[in-house]
C-alpha cells in the first residue's frame, strides 16, 4: 500500500509549493512512481509538476450523476475508464485533479466508487501526495482510505500559525484516519526566530516539524508560472524538505 501524505493549509501559505518539493524530492531519490492528487479547488499542483491536465474528477462526478451511461457497462465499469481518462500520466509521476467542490447533488455513490478507484490504483505507487485545501473536504468526503502524515503549512506569523492550529482541530473533530500531524513553517528569513510565534500557541498540540527557508529560486518560478522539476540541488527551500522527509524516515 502507498505512504499517503497530504499537504493542507490557508490559501498562500506556501502548501503547493511544498506538496511539489515533496514530490520532486522522491523523484530525484528514485522512491517513485508518485502518485500526486490535486484536492485543492484552485488546481495548481500541475504547474509546479509541469503537467497539463484535460478533466478533472468533479468534471466526471457531474457526467455520471446527468448522463446516461453507455449500453452494455455497467457503472463500476464506465467510472474506472473514465476515470483512468483523467489520469494523466508523467516519467514516474501520475496526476489526478480533483476540481471544483461537489455541487448540490447527492454524491455518496459516486463518492463511494471514487474511494474504490483510488484504493486499488494506490496499490501501484509507492506514494500518494495530496494538495488540500484548508478545510480538506476531499478528506472529509472519506474518497480516500487513510493519510500517513498530514503536514499543515504556515507563514511565519501569529495568525497563520493559529489558523494551523485550527486545521488540526478540523481534522481531528471529524475524526480523519491519519497518523501523524505536524506543522510546516514556509518562507522563513534567515534572521527570523520564529520560537517566541511557536511559544505559548500551539506547542502543546501541534509539533513543529521543519522551517522551510524564503527561496529566491522558488519565488522567481512561481511569478513565472514555471514549474520546479529543473530547481538546482543547492535550492534552500529543496535542501530543508529533504531534511524533513529524513525526519519522517522516508
Amino acid at each position: 500500500m502507498a505512504f499517503t501524505i497530504a499537504v493542507a493549509g490557508k490559501g498562500g501559505s506556501g502548501k503547493t509549493t511544498l506538496a511539489t518539493l515533496t514530490i520532486l524530492q522522491l523523484i530525484r531519490e528514485n522512491k517513485g512512481p508518485v502518485l500526486a492528487v490535486d484536492a485543492d479547488p484552485n488546481s495548481n499542483l500541475n504547474v509546479g509538476l509541469g503537467m497539463k491536465f484535460e478533466e478533472t474528477i468533479a468534471d466526471l462526478r457531474e457526467e455520471v450523476l446527468t448522463k446516461e451511461i453507455p449500453s452494455g457497462m455497467s457503472k463500476t465499469d464506465f467510472f474506472d475508464y473514465r476515470l483512468h481518462e483523467c489520469l494523466v500520466e508523467g516519467d514516474k509521476i501520475d496526476l489526478l485533479v480533483m476540481g471544483r467542490p461537489e455541487g448540490s447533488g447527492c454524491y455518496c455513490a459516486v463518492n463511494n466508487l471514487l474511494r474504490q478507484y483510488l484504493s486499488r490504483i494506490s496499490k501501484q505507487y509507492k506514494y500518494v501526495i495530496m494538495d488540500n485545501e484548508a478545510g480538506m473536504e476531499h478528506l472529509s468526503r472519506r474518497t480516500t482510505d487513510g493519510v500517513d502524515v498530514l503536514l499543515i503549512t504556515s507563514d511565519p506569523t501569529i495568525v497563520s500559525i493559529r489558523s494551523a492550529a485550527r486545521i488540526q482541530e478540523i481534522a481531528l473533530q471529524i475524526k480523519l484516519k491519519i497518523k501523524d500531524i505536524y506543522l510546516i513553517i514556509n518562507r522563513v528569513a534567515k534572521t527570523k526566530d520564529i520560537s517566541s510565534l511557536i511559544s505559548g500557541t500551539i506547542s502543546d498540540r501541534l509539533s513543529l516539524l521543519e522551517n522551510i527557508p524564503e527561496d529566491p529560486l522558488v519565488l522567481e518560478a512561481s511569478k513565472k508560472e514555471e514549474n520546479l522539476l529543473s530547481l538546482p540541488m543547492e535550492s534552500p527551500a529543496f535542501q530543508a524538505v529533504g531534511k524533513l522527509m529524513k525526519k519522517l524516515k522516508l
